[in-house]
């Protein structure tokens, strides 16, 4: 086996009915870098850079805790939910909420030292949106 991962990239495709809403909200308010758009005939798809991805692959019993933790009830996420670390989750909450997401739950403190908010946004996605906090300080 090669010492080069077989996989190089992570994309999530998203078949949004209101593409240029879309675009917007995810480009412009939650400023994802565009690397590319391309066109066909009555058609557009534009890539957008969400830093380092990964996939968190849970089982349901795990992602209902998770839905208790970050929404206080279980069942809220469907079998994808998208996740985005931001420097600042109560901030980049309040503009997605703005430009028109459904916030689900504001951000909370998790038992894994984050802030994390729920979202229903363009798409169709459920999105969780945090902050690592850092080292536990005592007394908490």
């Amino acid at each position: 086996m090669s010492d080069s991962p077989a996989v190089r990239e992570l994309r999530l495709v998203v078949t949004a009915e209101d593409y240029d809403a879309a675009l917007r909200f995810y480009r412009d308010v939650l400023g994802l870098p565009e690397r590319a758009a391309f066109s066909s005939p009555g058609g557009h798809v534009t890539i957008l850079e969400a830093g380092r991805a990964t996939l968190e692959i849970t089982d349901p019993r795990h992602a209902e805790f998770i839905d208790e933790v970050e929404v206080g009830r279980r069942g809220v996420a469907g079998h994808i939910r998208v996740a985005f670390q931001v420097d600042d989750s109560a901030a980049v909450t309040a503009r997605l909420a703005a430009a028109g997401a459904e916030v689900v739950a504001e951000p909370t403190r998790t038992p894994w030292n984050s802030l994390n908010s729920r979202l229903e946004a363009p798409g169709a996605l459920q999105l969780t949106l945090f902050t690592e906090l850092g080292e536990e300080q005592g007394g908490e």
